[in-house]
């Protein structure tokens, strides 16, 4: 099984450094569940400044499977690229998950991370990203990320215009990309962009329902779908 890049910030998600107004993203609690559980393979904690990585490490202590390993960043916040980058010894030299610990969906009839992994593709892609209609998708308030092609690959949304697809957290990404790069602290949305200006960014739409769970108001939005019985 492929490793996973767990990112939890306590400042604004990648798209947010880049000035797309995206949520802060925390680990919120959801009805029966946590974010925290629900992500795959949780691997690293990017909370300095405050005792929730300290929470996270406790609530994750009594797992057996998948094997944790934990990034620490509480002494040096390092945004998420600067985060994957000294992770990346733990996380090997093969391609990765990315998930933010606010990623959080309602599955449709497919299982999107299986279909994510199935749609890689090392020949032509650096990145992969799994997106969402915004306009069928819960606590969205930007004006999207990204415009998708037929073949997937993805176009950042042009200053003053709308994009149809917004970035839900997840995706698969090259540990290649951040070999070269000498910073300590920067952010990850620039990669996602570089890699579009070369048409080495692909999407993958996302079977279901995304919830963006990035806020308590967004998480009050999240709680009334699944009690109208959305799940």
């Amino acid at each position: 099984a492929a490793d996973t890049a767990l990112l939890e910030s306590a400042e604004g998600a990648a798209l947010a450094d880049a000035g797309h107004g995206r949520s802060p993203a925390r680990s919120l609690p959801v009805p029966g569940a946590d974010v925290v559980s629900i992500a795959p393979h949780p691997l690293g904690v990017h909370e300095p400044g405050s005792d929730l990585a300290g929470h996270i490490e406790a609530h994750l202590a009594a797992r057996k499977a998948p094997r944790i390993l934990i990034s620490d960043e509480r002494d040096k916040l390092l945004d998420q690229g600067g985060g994957i980058a000294k992770a990346l010894p733990l996380l090997g030299p093969e391609p990765f998950f990315l998930a933010n610990t606010d990623a959080f969906w309602i599955e449709g009839p497919g299982n999107n991370l299986g279909r994510l992994a199935a749609s890689w593709d090392p020949e032509k892609m650096d990145i992969l990203l799994l997106v969402a209609a915004a306009t069928a998708s819960v606590g969205v308030d930007s004006p999207g990320d990204f415009n998708m092609a037929p073949d997937g690959r993805l176009t950042r949304r042009p200053e003053r215009e709308i994009a149809p697809f917004v970035y839900t957290g997840v995706g698969i990404v090259k540990p290649a990309l951040f070999e070269r790069e000498k910073r300590d602290i920067f952010p990850l949305a620039p990669f996602f962009f570089e890699a579009a200006k070369t048409g080495r960014l692909f999407g993958q739409r996302l079977d279901g329902l995304w919830l963006h769970a990035g806020t308590p108001q967004a998480i009050e939005e999240v709680e009334r779908k699944i009690a109208r019985g959305v799940a």
